[in-house]
């Protein structure tokens, strides 16, 4: 289907609608519209029907007309809104001059890497702090071939050079993308942004950007491809950079995203590099551009190309915004008019569903009283609330209560709570999880002590994240919400508060990387590293803001199929003798095991079990996430007792990614002489035994299976 902004309605032809519904397709109630292509000419009509339809975040049904003859299939306006699609995310260009300049400009919009054609950036190091040179992590016999590829890559790309003595060293961590290709990331914060002197530049005030932005007709946005990358860093930096591999060392020569002054550091280049351009804004790697008329902002447009083509610099066509009336920016609508908050800022409170139980009317009314000095007349507002708690009263949801939970929300949504952002105030993000849904809340802390919300975000849980390990929905909250505000914290200090205590020892900037880690996880923290935060623990009752929302969600669509990048990379191997179902039986009726996945998927005891069967367990409670109702530990598989009997888990699973504890694994070890002559050593896992040619026993191992376990 084409998108066309200039039809004022979807439709399709009757031939395609015919293909799309052979047996039983929609109803065609008569349409009085009349249609007309391009030249004028009246396009029969068919009918008009109302269809199911499912796209992004969207499903819900809309309107199609069907016309007669062989007509493309067209995406029209009537379809926009609900898809969330804006005529500047599809390159609609209505001044001749702008198309112009973009045609003329067409080296700048290729494909590849670009590079700064000036001098080298470089990193300040504190030179009373010592290099720091870690070894290489183990990489995953699976993925070694596409690390090495991408290594490869990198290397003709000019963004790596193998070397063979370095005084600095920081491990990779492979992260797996949502299209199957393989993404290379440094753990720096374990390393090099220990040494780093703080980059003090300063980003551009909101009020600077929204003074200049609020005198403008036409706006423009450019997105830079790969921005840090395209800067080279001097030899120096190129070795503190450096990357340690199981393929040896490599110079970094490119600006990397993980460095803690990079966001500085790059702010400084753009502001240098556009400088003396009225209304020409660069915010990181966006540049906004605005104009009193179309012709002003195609020779703006021209300049700023032109600027990039002389450095060297590309753009990315397909995340750029031109001749704009209007443009979004640190979550505010400004046009030529007005400049306005964005609905999202508040969407999660007008669309919050009523409460449906006493629990969850505890987690509203707890939002409420988490800013009830800014609420005025709260007390009167909500007062039919909190007769519903009352005990001995009975639940029963009436006008008066309906009445006065829509006030309730009229009031957070206020000016009287809500403040504008300001970078010059301590930034706070408060995120929580329950077990279906996540909710999150930006703030400004003020001198008074006093904690302010810029705005709101939350979101019910898909089926497949509803059955995430406790630990995992905690992270979930994070990250959400760090994506959904990250023009608002991305360059500055924040602070995010988590009731969830073992995720400071997952994802906490100042501590490495795990090297035990589910799959998740791990991408989650990569994409952590790119933010300047502090991860501290709030107990639960101090949360009442984002308790709430996540206890009040707003509805998410469901999805049959999850995003790649929520799946665990399993491979699936022919007559495979223990299957995910048999293992989850098997760990449900499992004394040790189902009382853990128990405690995984809701949480951990404050007093835990002192028997020594749960200690390996609770050693690595943060270290245990959830599949298809297994229990995982990283991203094997943890064999319940009943699966270690018998010779299915010998040869038949050599190489697969299983694990299995300590005891069981000294049981299989105990009669064979090389593991007592070595019994000292640190235990390698044995999952079996093997009789050779000559009739002579050997114990088998498993190369995808570490050394550690449980103990």
């Amino acid at each position: 289907m084409q998108v066309d902004s200039g039809s004022a309605y979807t439709l399709i032809s009757e031939e395609t609608f015919r293909e799309l519904w052979p047996h039983d397709p929609p109803r065609l109630e008569p349409s009085s519209l009349i249609s007309r292509d391009f030249q004028q000419q009246n396009i029969p009509v068919a009918g008009c029907c109302t269809v199911n339809v499912r796209y992004g975040s969207f499903q819900g049904l809309l309107q199609l007309l069907v016309v007669k003859g062989k007509t493309p299939c067209l995406l029209g306006r009537n379809w926009f809104d609900p898809l969330r699609i804006r005529l500047s995310g599809i390159h609609q260009v209505n001044c001749s001059s702008v198309e112009e300049v973009i045609d003329e400009f067409k080296d700048v919009f290729s494909e590849g890497l670009g590079k700064f054609k000036g001098p080298p950036v470089n990193l300040k190091l504190d030179p009373t702090i010592q290099s720091i040179c870690l070894k290489a992590r183990k990489a995953p016999f699976a993925m070694r071939q596409e690390i090495e590829l991408e290594l490869k890559r990198l290397v003709d790309q000019g963004v790596l050079e193998p070397i063979e003595h370095t005084r600095w060293a920081t491990p990779i961590v492979p992260v797996r993308k949502a299209d199957g290709g393989m993404r290379i990331c440094g753990d720096y914060k374990c390393t090099l942004n220990k040494a780093l002197r703080p980059n003090q530049y300063p980003v551009p005030s909101a009020e600077q950007l929204f003074s200049t932005l609020a005198r403008g007709r036409r706006f423009a946005k450019i997105d830079l491809a790969q921005a840090y990358q395209q800067l080279e860093v001097d030899a120096a930096s190129a070795e503190a950079q450096a990357l340690v591999t199981h393929k040896g060392l490599f110079r970094v020569k490119r600006l990397q995203f993980g460095v803690s002054t990079a966001p500085g550091i790059f702010q400084n280049f753009m502001d240098t590099r556009l400088a003396g351009i009225p209304g020409v804004l660069p915010y990181f790697d966006d540049i906004v551009i605005v104009a009193e008329s179309e012709e002003e902002l195609a020779n703006k447009l021209r300049e700023v190309l032109r600027r990039f083509a002389e450095d060297g610099l590309r753009v990315r066509r397909d995340k750029c915004i031109f001749n704009a009336k209007k443009v979004e920016f640190l979550g505010y609508s400004i046009d030529e008019k007005v400049i306005h908050p964005t609905e999202e800022k508040v969407r999660c409170i007008h669309e919050t569903p009523r409460p449906k139980s006493r629990l969850q009317l505890q987690s509203f009314l707890g939002l409420l009283k988490f800013y009830h000095a800014f609420l005025k007349d709260k007390a009167s507002v909500a007062e039919p609330l909190h007769r519903l708690l009352d005990k001995g009263s009975k639940w029963e949801w009436t006008k008066r209560h309906d009445i006065g939970f829509q006030a309730s929300k009229q009031l957070l949504s206020s000016d009287a709570v809500l403040v504008h952002y300001d970078e010059q105030k301590p930034l706070i993000l408060t995120c929580d999880a329950s077990p279906h849904g996540v909710g999150a809340v930006l703030s400004h802390r003020y001198s008074d002590g006093s904690e302010r919300p810029v705005p709101f975000y939350s979101r019910t849980l898909t089926s497949t994240e509803r059955n995430y390990a406790q630990i995992d929905k905690e992270a979930l909250a994070i990250v959400t919400a760090v994506k959904k505000f990250h023009d608002y914290i991305y360059g500055s200090h924040v602070e995010i508060r988590t009731d969830h205590k073992p995720l400071l020892g997952l994802l906490a900037p100042d501590r490495a990387t795990p090297q035990i880690m589910s799959p998740r996880l791990l991408r989650w923290s990569i994409l952590l590293n790119a933010y300047d935060y502090k991860l501290i623990y709030y107990p639960g009752k101090r949360l009442g803001n984002a308790d709430a929302l996540s206890r009040l969600p707003i509805a998410c669509p469901e999805f049959p199929v999850p995003p790649p990048a929520d799946v665990l990379m399993l491979e699936t191997m022919q007559h495979t003798p223990l299957t995910a179902d048999v293992i989850a039986r098997m760990t449900v009726n499992d004394p040790v095991l189902s009382r853990v996945l128990m405690w995984v998927l809701k949480g951990w005891p404050n007093m835990l079990p002192v028997e020594e069967m749960f200690k390996p367990f609770i050693n690595r409670k943060g270290e245990l996430p959830t599949h298809k109702h297994c229990l995982l530990w990283g991203s094997r598989v943890i064999i319940p007792k009943e699966g270690r009997k018998g010779p299915r888990v010998g040869g038949a699973t050599l190489g697969s990614s299983r694990y299995c504890t300590n005891e069981s694994a000294r049981q299989k070890a105990a009669p064979l002489a090389r593991c007592r002559d070595t019994r000292h050593l640190k235990l390698q896992l044995i999952i079996g035994k093997s009789r050779g040619n000559r009739g002579n026993v050997y114990p088998l191992t498993s190369p995808g299976l570490s050394a550690e376990s449980y103990s």
